[in-house]
C-alpha cells in the first residue's frame, strides 16, 4: 500500500470513529486518594470515598479508588446485615387506638400525642433510632477493602479514570517508571462476580501484593493461590448473626504468585485478573432467610469464572450490561461529550446553568445506578443503593417507605429498565405474611400492613417512635410499584402475581377506615403525614391527626389500581364489592383558604413551611389523582403549596420538585430544580433542611450520600420529556426553553409503548412510536392528538402530530 492510499484510509477511520457516538463517561484526571483513613463516624462521608467510581451487579459491587501505588477497591454484597428476625409487633397498642381517635376527633391533640407516643410504637428497639448495627434491626454494612499495592513511590503522568456507563466498566490509565498501566473493574452479571484486570505495556512489570480486611469481625487467610476472608456479624440479640466469605482470585499471565501471612505477593506478571466472589447464607425468604449452600454456591461461581478467560468474560459482561444502558439515548443540544472533567463540569453548571451535557450525562446515571445495583435475583437497591462503606451506615442503610426506596425505582419503567422493577416486587411480597400479622397485633384488622422503615428481615410494624413512625400509608404507597409494572409492560401473568397482594393491602385499609363523625367520609388515623409537624388548634405541636391527605392519596390509588387489575382479570368478588363502595368514601384532595393543597383535613399551622417532604402532592406525582387537565384547580393549588414549600431541600427532596414541576406543565421550573441538585456540595454529616446538592462522583447529597436523588433526577427528566399518567401519551409536556435542541430515544410510556423524538428550536421534528404489545395507542403534542391502533411489535410514525 503505497503513502497516498495509506493516507487516505486514516482519514477515512478517523472519519469514521468521530462519527461514532461517544459512550457517555464520567471522567477523572486525578485519582481518588486511597491512604485518607476513612472516618469513624458512621454518619459521615468520606470526600475520597465520595470520589470513588462504582461498580455493581446487584449482588456484589464496588467503590473503585483508581490510586496509583494502593488501589482501594471498597467492597459491597447486597445481602451483608447484622440483626435477625425479631417479634417487634405491639400487642399493647390496639387497646388505646380509639381513645387516640375520640380524642383527635374532640380536638384534644395534646392528649392524643402524648397516648400516642406512649403506645402506637414497635415492640423493642426498633431501628434503633436509625443506629441498628447493634440491635435485632440491624444494619447494612460495608463487606471490607480489596488493597493492591504496587509498593511504588516513583511520580507517574498522563492519569486518566473513567466509568463508562453503556460498557459498565471503570478504567485507569497512567505512566510510571516509562511503563503504561491499564486496569479495567466491572461486575459481571452473567458470571456474579467482580473482576479486575491489570495490565503494562512492557512485559514482566506487574508486580503488587492484596490484602484484604474490614473495621471488624472477620479473618482473612491466604488458600490453594486465593485471598478468603470469613467473618459472621452480630445479630443484634447478644449472638452470631449473619455469615460471610469473600474469595479473592488471581489469575496471573507470567510472572509468580506466593503467598505471605495473610497477603498474596505477584511478582513480574505481564497480565492480572482478579476474580472477586462474594456470598452471605442470606435468602429472601420469611421467615428463615437462611441459605445453608452459600459456600458450596460460592465456589461454583469461583470455579466458573476462574476457568474463563479475560475476554470472555468481559464480553459477556458488555453484551449483557451494554443491551439494558443502550435502549435509552439521550442528547441535549449540538455538542459532542463534554472535554471536561466530570468534577470540572459540575463547577461550570454551577455558574453558568446551562450544563446541557451535564443533564444528559446524568440521565444516563441514574439509570446505570439503577443497573448495576438491581438484578434480577438481587435484593432491591436501599438508601444506598449498595454502595456503603461503614459498619454503622446511615439510617442502617434500610428500605424508608415513605418516599425513598419507591423513588429509587421511579426511573424503573420510564427509562426502560423494567426487569429492575421486580426485584422491588419480591421484596413487597416478602412482607405480606410479616405485615398481616402487624395488622392483626397493632389493629385487629385484616390484611397486611408496613410503615416507614423495613429491613432484611421482615419488619413491617411502627417506628420507635409515632412522629416519623406511624405512616400507616406506607404499604399503600409500595403497592403501587405492583401496578406500575404491569401498566408499563400489559404482563397479565405478573398481575395475575400480585394481584392477591393488592387485594391483602386494600383488605386492610377496609378494616382500618374509619367515619368522621363531622363528615361522613371515611378517614385514615391517627397517623401522620411522614415526618411534618403542624401546629394544632390547642396550641400543641403534633405530628398525629385523623385524616392527613397523603394517606387518603395513597390508599385511593392503591383500591383503584386493585380494581383496575381485577377487572383486567375478571376477578371480581365480595371484596372487591367492598373496596368498590369505600373508595367512594374516602375524601378527595382539598383546597385551603389559601389556595394550597391541604395537607390535614383542618387548615393548621406549619412548624415548618417548607418541610423537605411534600407528601401531600403524592396525587400530583407519582399518583394521578391530580390532573394537570382534568382537575386544573387542584393542579393550581399544588402550584402554590410548592412556591411556599420553596425550591430547597435535601436531595432527594429536590429531585421530588422536579417531577412536581414537570406535571405541571413547567420545564423552565423543573430545570431550576436540576441545576439546584446538581449544585456541587462536600457537606459530609447530617443536613435536613437546605443542604442538597451533589458530590464530585454524582452521588447525590442528603446530605450525607443518599441515591434515592440520583434516581428521582433521572425519573423527572423523563418526566419532562414525557407523560403518560393521563388516558394519553403527550411528547415534551414539560420542555424547558433552553433545551431548544435535542433527541431521545427509548423512553416508555404506559401501555407498552416506546418513543422516540427529535426537536428543534423548541419544537418537535421528529418522532416515532413502537407498539410492544398492541393495542389503542392514544399520542398529544401541545394541542394536537392522534389514535393509533397498533400492533404488537411494530412501529409507527408519528408525523400527524407535527403538522
Amino acid at each position: 500500500m503505497n503513502k497516498s492510499v495509506l493516507l487516505i484510509a486514516l482519514i477515512l477511520c478517523s472519519a469514521i470513529a468521530a462519527a461514532q457516538p461517544q459512550h457517555p463517561k464520567l471522567w477523572y484526571k486525578s485519582p481518588a486518594n486511597a491512604a485518607v483513613k476513612d472516618v469513624d463516624d458512621g454518619w459521615k462521608n468520606d470526600e475520597e470515598w465520595l470520589k470513588a467510581l462504582p461498580v455493581g451487579n446487584g449482588f456484589i459491587g464496588a467503590m473503585v479508588f483508581g490510586d496509583v501505588n494502593k488501589e482501594r477497591l471498597q467492597l459491597n454484597d447486597k445481602t451483608l446485615w447484622s440483626g435477625s428476625v425479631a417479634d417487634n409487633d405491639n400487642p399493647d397498642a390496639f387497646a388505646s387506638l380509639q381513645e387516640i381517635r375520640n380524642l383527635l376527633f374532640a380536638g384534644k391533640y395534646k392528649e392524643a400525642t402524648a397516648l400516642t407516643n406512649k403506645t402506637q410504637v414497635c415492640k423493642g428497639a426498633g431501628s434503633g433510632n436509625g443506629n441498628g448495627s447493634t440491635v435485632p434491626f440491624g444494619c447494612y454494612q460495608t463487606l471490607g477493602d480489596l488493597w493492591i499495592d504496587f509498593e511504588k513511590t516513583s511520580p507517574y503522568r498522563n492519569y486518566y479514570r473513567d466509568l463508562d456507563l453503556i460498557n459498565g466498566i471503570a478504567s485507569v490509565k497512567y505512566e510510571q517508571d516509562g511503563i503504561q498501566y491499564h486496569r479495567e473493574i466491572f461486575a459481571s452479571f452473567p458470571a456474579k462476580v467482580l473482576v479486575v484486570h491489570l495490565s503494562a505495556s512492557k512485559a514482566n512489570t506487574l508486580s503488587f501484593s492484596l490484602g484484604m480486611d474490614r473495621p471488624e469481625k472477620y479473618s482473612t487467610v491466604t488458600r490453594q493461590g486465593a485471598l478468603q476472608m470469613t467473618g459472621i456479624l452480630n445479630n443484634g440479640a447478644g449472638g452470631n448473626g449473619m455469615k460471610y466469605k469473600v474469595i479473592v482470585t488471581p489469575v496471573l499471565k507470567g510472572g509468580t504468585l506466593n503467598t505471605s501471612g495473610n497477603q498474596l505477593h505477584i511478582k513480574k506478571a505481564t497480565e492480572v485478573t482478579l476474580i472477586i466472589a462474594s456470598g452471605t447464607d442470606y435468602r429472601l425468604h420469611y421467615p428463615d432467610y437462611i441459605n445453608a449452600r452459600y459456600e458450596e454456591e460460592l465456589d461454583q461461581l469461583t470455579t466458573k469464572a476462574v476457568t474463563t478467560p479475560f475476554s470472555v468474560l468481559r464480553r459477556e459482561h458488555v453484551a449483557d450490561f451494554s443491551a439494558y444502558m443502550k435502549r435509552v439515548s439521550f442528547h441535549l443540544g449540538n455538542v459532542p461529550a463534554s472535554s471536561l472533567p466530570t468534577d470540572e463540569l459540575l463547577l461550570r453548571n454551577k455558574d453558568t446553568h446551562s450544563g446541557q451535557d451535564l443533564y444528559a450525562l446524568y440521565f444516563q446515571y441514574g439509570r446505570y445506578l439503577l443497573l448495576s445495583s438491581s438484578r434480577q435475583g438481587s435484593l432491591p437497591a436501599n438508601l444506598q443503593g449498595m454502595w456503603a462503606n461503614k459498619i454503622q451506615t446511615p439510617w442502617n442503610c434500610d428500605y424508608h417507605t415513605d418516599v425513598n426506596v419507591q423513588m429509587n425505582y421511579w426511573p424503573a419503567e420510564v427509562t426502560n429498565l423494567s426487569e429492575t422493577h421486580l426485584q422491588l416486587t419480591d421484596l413487597i411480597a416478602s412482607l405480606e405474611t410479616p405485615g398481616s400479622k402487624t395488622a392483626k397485633v397493632h389493629y385487629h384488622a385484616g390484611g397486611w400492613v408496613m410503615h416507614p422503615i423495613t429491613n432484611v428481615w421482615g419488619f413491617t410494624a411502627p417506628g420507635e417512635h409515632p412522629s416519623w413512625g406511624l405512616h400507616v400509608g406506607a404499604s399503600a404507597w409500595l403497592c403501587q410499584h405492583l401496578w406500575m409494572h404491569y401498566a408499563f409492560t400489559k404482563d397479565t401473568a405478573y398481575l395475575k402475581r400480585v394481584l392477591p397482594v393488592l387485594q391483602s393491602a386494600s383488605a386492610f385499609y377496609l378494616d382500618w377506615l374509619v367515619k368522621d363523625p363531622a363528615t361522613g367520609k371515611l378517614v385514615s388515623g391517627p397517623a401522620a403525614s411522614p415526618e411534618n409537624v403542624f401546629i394544632a388548634p390547642d396550641g400543641s405541636r403534633a405530628s398525629i391527626s385523623m385524616g392527613p391527605s397523603h394517606d387518603h392519596q395513597v390508599i385511593y390509588n392503591l383500591m383503584n389500581n386493585t380494581i383496575q387489575a381485577a377487572n383486567i382479570l375478571g376477578a371480581e368478588n365480595e371484596m372487591m364489592d367492598r373496596i368498590k363502595l369505600a373508595i367512594q368514601q374516602i375524601p378527595v384532595p382539598a383546597i385551603g383558604s389559601d389556595g394550597r393543597l391541604m395537607e390535614w383535613a383542618q387548615e393548621f399551622k406549619e412548624a415548618e413551611p417548607q418541610h423537605r417532604h411534600v407528601s401531600h402532592l403524592f396525587a400530583l406525582y407519582p399518583g394521578n389523582q391530580i390532573s394537570y387537565y382534568k382537575t386544573p384547580a387542584l393542579a393550581q393549588a399544588a402550584r402554590k403549596s410548592l412556591e411556599l414549600r420553596g425550591d430547597g431541600g435535601t436531595g432527594w427532596s429536590l429531585a421530588m420538585k422536579i417531577s412536581f414541576w414537570a406535571r405541571l406543565h413547567d420545564g423552565d421550573h423543573a430545570l431550576k430544580l436540576l441545576n439546584r441538585l446538581l449544585n456541587p456540595v462536600h457537606s459530609s454529616g447530617v443536613e435536613m433542611t437546605n443542604s442538597g446538592g451533589t458530590y464530585s462522583n454524582l452521588f447525590c447529597a442528603h446530605p450525607p450520600f443518599q441515591i434515592d436523588g440520583n434516581f428521582g433526577a433521572t425519573a423527572g427528566i423523563a418526566e419532562m420529556l414525557l407523560q403518560s399518567h393521563e388516558d394519553f401519551i403527550e411528547l415534551l409536556p414539560a420542555l424547558p426553553a433552553s433545551w431548544k435542541v435535542g433527541e431521545v430515544k427509548g423512553l416508555v410510556a404506559r401501555g407498552a409503548f416506546e418513543l422516540s423524538m427529535k426537536w428543534k428550536d423548541g419544537k418537535l421534528t421528529t418522532a416515532s412510536v413502537f407498539s410492544k404489545t398492541g393495542g389503542n395507542c392514544r399520542l398529544k403534542y401541545t394541542d394536537r392528538e392522534i389514535n393509533l391502533r397498533t400492533d404488537a411489535g411494530k412501529s409507527y410514525s408519528l408525523n400527524a402530530l407535527l403538522k
